[in-house]
Parts: structure tokens; C-alpha cells; sequence
């Protein structure tokens, strides 16, 4: 297989068009392999000496299998590179915490203790032998005494990298992007939210024991929003404010992941990309986001267009009459057996018209 014009983007707006319009990769599969069991000599297999067209038994099969394993090849290396990009960042991450850690670290307890011990015991040396025999219980007192005071604030300062690790949030629209609960959107400190042409998804994560709707209101106007749960102590706010831009709050919706978050979906009222959500924070920069419209958010009436281009280029590429053709080939059968046509009673030659695709209006 040829893996350069299988990796080419040329077909990707007709194929996006059949996949779009049947709904899942399993009739678009079928599709595939309809259209060579109806249109080509795929299936056909190679029985005579003087067959021509087909494949010998198993041979069109292998070229499936072959197909499907090249890219399952590409997939699993995929994988991996990014299974060794998170490990690599990982590794990094803690080797940063261990340089803080140790930058952090109090001078060894025990150096300042044989310098205190030693001074101690040249002076008991020179005060006599009962003061000999004190100084080893006073250096033992002073050992304790400082070891357990850095034992106490050794973890303090060890945690403190930790602590900041924790709270640390990406900033990089690049980062952002790498996350699907922020693609085209941003990390925040209560939330996370995405976007895409036509709508928002947040999702505000909430405590463990919020199972239940109940304990949580939720209130979406066009111009503001509110979120917060039920506790002990009353209704604790995790996101509130006016939003940058008016939604539809007719199809905008709501609903609670136990345990885990709540997840809201709000529907833009125009079709532009959102810099923030709410008025006041910080805006990402939309030259950085993927522009791209999703198949998803196109109407029935472009759908039409991207069916009929589909088939265009399909008829195309077989030498087929194409849709605009079509079209007129059957204007062009009613006047061909009409009374008084010289054509009459002859079989309908389309070669014998030259149709061009500008000069037709329908």
C-alpha cells in the first residue's frame, strides 16, 4: 500500500460526508465494501486461465487484513509515543519535586552536634573528671533535642513543593488543548470548559458525597450563571457569574455525575468562538484554538451539498455521469423518442452531448 496517498487529506471532505450521514464506522465500513462488491471486480475471484477480472481465491481478503494492520502498526506507534511523552513528563515532574525537596532541606542535625559535642568535651577535659562524666549525657540530651526538632519541621518544608504541585494549574493554550475537557477552551480553578462552533461544555467537579440532583442547584439565564451544592453548613457556590456572551437557554442543559462533577452544556446564541466564560477572568487566545467547523454542527441543507459532491466524485472517478448530467440526461430522454425527432426509436446516446456543469440552471 502506498501509505503516502493512503495519508493524504484529499479525500477526507467526501469520506467526512459519508461517515457524517450514516451515523457510525460500521455502516461506513459496509459502505466501503458495498460499493467494491457492486462496482469493482474485488470480490470476484479468479477460477479459468482466461478469467480477467478478479482476484485469486484469498487475495483480495490479505489486501484487507494487510490494509487494516499497516494502520493498526501506525496506531500502536502512536501509543506509544504517547505513552513515553507522559512517562517523560512524569520523570520530570519528579525530578523537579526532588530538586525542591532538596533545596528545601535543613543543614544534617548531626554535624551541628559533633561540633557542640567536641567543644564539650575539650573543655570537660580540662575541668576534671566529674565533669568528664556529665558531658556524654549532655551531648545525648542535645542529639535528642535536635533530631527531634527536624524531625518535626523536616516535613513542613519537604511538603511545601508538593503542596504547589498540587494547586498548579496549565496556562498554555497548547496544554489546554491536549485535554478534551479543555480543547478549545481552559483549565480554571473550579471548572474546566470546552467549546466547539455552535456550543460550551463545562464540567465544575464536586465533592465525593454529592450523589443525589438535590444537592446541587444549578440556574443558567442567558446572561449569567449559577452553580453550587447542598452541605451541612448551606449551599456552597462553585461557580457564579455573568457570562461573556448570551446563550439559548431553551437548549441549554444540565446534569450531575455522581460523585464526580456536574456537567453543563450551553448553546451559543451566535456561531463564534467564546474567549472566556464568565466576564472578568482570564481570556485564552482563540489564534491558538482549532478553528475547524465539526461535521456535527453543519444543517441538512450542507449535508445535501456535501452528499452531492460526495457522489460527484465518486461518479467521477468511474467515468459516470455526474449528478448536474443526470439531471439533464432525463430532460434530454423525453424530447429524444418525442414525435418528430430524428432520434426517434433509437437507443439514448448521453456521448452525443456535451454538458457542462456553469451553463446549467435548475
Amino acid at each position: 500500500m502506498e501509505r503516502s496517498g493512503a495519508m493524504t487529506d484529499m479525500y477526507d471532505q467526501a469520506l467526512l460526508g459519508i461517515l457524517q450521514h450514516v451515523g457510525n464506522v460500521q455502516e461506513f465500513l459496509n459502505i466501503l465494501f458495498g460499493f467494491l462488491y457492486r462496482k469493482t471486480d474485488f470480490y470476484r475471484l479468479l477460477m479459468q486461465p482466461s478469467d480477467r477480472l478478479g482476484f485469486p481465491p484469498g487475495v483480495a481478503k490479505s489486501m484487507a487484513v494487510r490494509a487494516f494492520k499497516t494502520f493498526e502498526h501506525l496506531a500502536r506507534q502512536d501509543d506509544e509515543k504517547r505513552q513515553q511523552e507522559i512517562e517523560g513528563k512524569l520523570k520530570k515532574r519528579e525530578a523537579d519535586m526532588v530538586a525542591a525537596g532538596e533545596r528545601t532541606k535543613v543543614p544534617p542535625a548531626v554535624e551541628e552536634v559533633e561540633i557542640t559535642s567536641a567543644v564539650e568535651q575539650d573543655s570537660g577535659l580540662e575541668s576534671g573528671k566529674a565533669a568528664d562524666a556529665e558531658e556524654p549525657v549532655k551531648a545525648e540530651e542535645t542529639i535528642e533535642a535536635q533530631v527531634a526538632d527536624t524531625t518535626a519541621e523536616l516535613p513542613v518544608s519537604v511538603a511545601a513543593p508538593v503542596e504547589s504541585e498540587q494547586t498548579e494549574f496549565p496556562r498554555k493554550q497548547e496544554q489546554f488543548q491536549a485535554n478534551p475537557d479543555s480543547y478549545n477552551g481552559a483549565v480554571r480553578e473550579n471548572y474546566t470548559w470546552s467549546q466547539d462552533y455552535s456550543d460550551l461544555e463545562i464540567k465544575v467537579p464536586v465533592p465525593k458525597h454529592i450523589l443525589k440532583g438535590r444537592q446541587v442547584s444549578v440556574d443558567i439565564n442567558s446572561s449569567s450563571i449559577h452553580v453550587s451544592v447542598v452541605e451541612e453548613s448551606g449551599h456552597r457556590v462553585l461557580m457564579e457569574g455573568a457570562l461573556t456572551h448570551k446563550i439559548n437557554t431553551e437548549n441549554s442543559v444540565w446534569s450531575l455525575e455522581p460523585g464526580k462533577c456536574i456537567l453543563i452544556n450551553l448553546s451559543k446564541v451566535g456561531e463564534y468562538w467564546w474567549s472566556a466564560i464568565l466576564e472578568g477572568e482570564e481570556q485564552i487566545d482563540i489564534d491558538k484554538i482549532n478553528k475547524e467547523r465539526s461535521m456535527a454542527t453543519v444543517d441538512e441543507e450542507e449535508h445535501a451539498v456535501l452528499d452531492r459532491l460526495s457522489f460527484d466524485y465518486h461518479q467521477k472517478l468511474q467515468g459516470k455521469p455526474q449528478s448536474h448530467e443526470m439531471k439533464v440526461h432525463e430532460m434530454l430522454k423525453k424530447g429524444w423518442d418525442a414525435e418528430g425527432s430524428p432520434f426517434r426509436g433509437q437507443k439514448f446516446d448521453p456521448s452525443m452531448f456535451n454538458i457542462s456543469p456553469g451553463n446549467m440552471h435548475f
